[in-house]
């Protein structure tokens, strides 16, 4: 039997809440209400400029997919590059070391990532790969707080233009 829940809704994706870590990643609108995630999956939408990754380099102990909503992006997972477009699907099995990259205009490309409590375990390899476009770790770490280290906190961002690259 299924059990019925309530508290669905509808959220545009230029109303969803985006943050930013200035200059060094693209920004990420996040469809979940505010202090109030979904208990089985994490679903993202990242806008990516030419050169800005998504996060940082890293792996974890649970399944991730990603679909190229819109443009072009790098995709570098378990030490391979590999050029996405438009529609392109990406299945990561736990275990797989993976980032997202802008490539040569504004691209927009949706993260789906498992949920498990108590959170999943993360890693951040060394990686001249990662290294080269701006996604490496300041040092191997599995502490998410020392990935980021070397970058500001999220914060509060503007939605950015959709269709990326229309300006509108």
């Amino acid at each position: 039997m299924i059990k019925e829940r309530s508290g669905w809704f509808v959220v545009n994706v230029k109303d969803a809440r985006w943050t930013s870590r200035g200059d060094h990643f693209g920004r990420m609108g996040s469809l979940e209400k505010a202090g109030d995630p979904f208990p089985q999956v994490g679903i993202q939408v990242y806008v990516l400029e030419p050169g800005k990754p998504n996060c940082r380099y890293h792996r974890e102990d649970a399944q991730e997919d990603l679909l190229v909503l819109a443009g072009r992006c790098r995709l570098l997972v378990n030490g391979e590059e590999r050029i996405l477009e438009t529609w392109d699907f990406v299945h990561f099995p736990a275990g797989a070391t993976h980032v997202v990259v802008g490539l040569d205009e504004p691209c927009a490309v949706l993260f789906v990532g498992h949920r498990e409590d108590p959170e999943p375990a993360l890693f951040y390899p060394a990686s001249e790969l990662a290294h080269r476009y701006g996604a490496e770790a300041p040092e191997p770490t599995d502490d998410p707080k020392v990935a980021y280290s070397d970058t500001p906190p999220r914060h509060p961002a503007e939605a950015p233009p959709w269709p990326p690259g229309s300006g509108r």
